[in-house]
């Protein structure tokens, strides 16, 4: 994606820590930055209606009490 983007075909969605050098060099620009503020810590997405794994459980309670 990011040789994409330094190509000119199109917008990249990453994480900043990704494209930093990029945006610091200027061959990468921000777009729509109220749109994604940056944010602390650790987010996950998954399946809410699936049935959690004892392991999975255990990650999430970790990480939320890492703060």
């Amino acid at each position: 994606m990011i040789k994409a983007a330094l190509a000119g075909l199109g917008i990249a969605f990453l994480p900043d820590t990704h494209l930093q050098q990029h945006l610091e060099s200027g061959a990468l620009v921000r777009v729509l930055a109220d749109w994604c503020p940056p944010f602390p810590g650790y987010h996950l997405y998954y399946p809410s209606r699936r049935q959690q794994t004892a392991a999975f459980s255990l990650l999430v309670e970790a990480l939320r009490y890492r703060s």
